[in-house]
């Protein structure tokens, strides 16, 4: 199971879900503690900005980022969750979960995984650059990108809603 989280639930979540791998997806500087309950290996930490065109003094998600954020989840033995993060637990976190979920489900429709998404997260909007590059790198041939365009964008708030994501149904 994935959870996701903004920053400010993190500690809650791991503690609550019995998680042991931890991915952060925070700008550079934004500050972090990772909860005791992951060990510093179990922990990935990719810094972006929550961008998803060039702007100057941001970092823009790249292929980088996406590649080892698909190497940490094909390391994730699931025997434990794994929690997913951002700053507001809106759109890297849920366009990760998203990513990993297809990465980890082959098999898996994107449109039925996106709605999955939906239901369980009515603020998600996950990040389009970082979909269009995971849907390249996956071979699905635009399936990813248009099933997140299909759900469109998310309810507003300022933070979202911590939740469970299953990777195999």
């Amino acid at each position: 199971m994935i959870y996701v989280c903004p920053l400010s639930r993190v500690e809650e979540t791991v503690n609550k879900t019995g998680a042991e791998r931890l991915l952060s997806l925070l700008a550079a500087g934004t500050e972090m503690t990772r909860p005791a309950a992951i060990m510093a290996g179990n922990h990935l930490h990719l810094a972006m900005h929550d961008i998803a065109e060039a702007q100057e003094g941001m970092t823009l998600p790249g292929e980088k980022h996406v590649r080892e954020l698909l190497d940490f989840a094909q390391d994730w033995n699931r025997a434990r969750p794994l929690v997913v993060h951002c700053y507001a637990g809106i759109s890297r976190s849920t366009a990760s979960a998203f990513i990993i979920a297809a990465a980890l489900s082959p098999k898996r429709d994107e449109q039925e995984l996106a709605l999955a998404l939906r239901s369980l997260s009515p603020s998600a909007t996950p990040n389009p650059r970082l979909v269009a590059i995971a849907d390249g790198l996956l071979g699905r041939r635009g399936r990813m990108v248009r099933a997140i365009e299909g759900i469109g964008r998310g309810a507003d708030a300022f933070e979202g809603v911590p939740f469970g994501l299953r990777v195999d149904v």
